[in-house]
C-alpha cells in the first residue's frame, strides 16, 4: 500500500469527479475557498457570531475524507493569518485566530479530520449515521472553540464560570448547529444515492 493510498481514501468525489492528486488538490483548495465564502453569512453575536463556517466544515469533511478535509482547513486558516478576509465579516489576520473566535478556526481543523475519517468508514452514505458523524465533528469544534474562547477571556482579564462559557460559546449556535447537521447529512446522503443509481458497482467498492 502506498503512502498515497494511507493518506486519501476514497470518498464521494473521487466516485463523482475521478481520483487523482491534481483533482485532490482542487479539492483542498476548493474547500477552503468554500469555507471562506460561508464565513461571510454572519449574525452578529458577541463574543462570537454564527457564521456558515460550521456547515462548510461538515460539507468539506464529509465529502473529502481526512486528509484532504483536515489540509483544506488548514489552508483556510493560514489564509486569514496571513491578513486575506477570509474569516468571518471579510477579516483576517493572526488577532483573529487569537481572538475569542480563533479555537472554533483550529477546530475546524480537528473537527473536518474526524468527520472525513468517518465518511472514509462510510458513515456518510446513510443519513441518520451522516448525522452522527456531523454531530461528533461539530462537537469536537465546540470543544476547541471553548478552549480557545476561555484563552482570550482570560487575556482580557474576563472572569467566567463554566456554565457562562458554555452559555456563549455553544448554547446560542445550537439550533443553528441542528439544522447544519441535517443539511449536511442530506446532501451526502442524497448524493450516494443518486452515485449507487448510476454506477452501483463503482459506489459499492467505495
Amino acid at each position: 500500500m502506498s503512502i498515497a493510498t494511507r493518506l486519501i481514501k476514497p470518498t464521494i468525489v473521487d466516485l463523482i469527479f475521478g481520483p487523482s492528486w491534481a483533482a485532490s488538490v482542487i479539492f483542498v483548495a476548493a474547500g477552503a475557498g468554500f469555507t471562506a465564502l460561508a464565513a461571510q453569512f454572519v449574525v452578529p453575536l458577541y463574543p462570537v457570531p454564527i457564521t456558515g463556517q460550521t456547515l462548510a466544515v461538515m460539507i468539506v469533511g464529509l465529502s473529502l475524507g481526512a486528509t484532504r478535509a483536515a489540509l483544506a482547513m488548514t489552508l483556510y486558516a493560514l489564509l486569514g493569518v496571513v491578513g486575506l478576509p477570509v474569516f468571518s465579516d471579510s477579516s483576517g489576520g493572526l488577532e483573529v485566530l487569537t481572538g475569542t473566535g480563533g479555537g472554533y478556526i483550529v477546530g475546524y481543523i480537528l473537527g473536518a479530520w474526524i468527520m472525513g475519517a468517518l465518511a472514509e468508514r462510510h458513515w456518510d452514505r446513510r443519513f441518520w449515521k451522516a448525522v452522527a458523524a456531523a454531530a461528533i465533528g461539530t462537537a469536537a469544534i465546540y470543544a476547541a472553540g471553548l478552549i480557545g474562547l476561555a484563552r482570550a477571556l482570560t487575556s482580557m482579564g474576563r472572569d467566567y464560570t463554566t456554565t457562562s462559557l458554555l452559555d456563549i460559546g455553544v448554547t446560542p449556535f445550537l439550533v443553528g448547529a441542528a439544522v447544519k447537521v441535517i443539511v449536511a447529512a442530506t446532501l451526502l446522503s442524497y448524493a450516494w444515492k443518486k452515485a449507487a443509481q448510476h454506477d452501483p458497482q463503482a459506489a459499492e467498492q467505495r
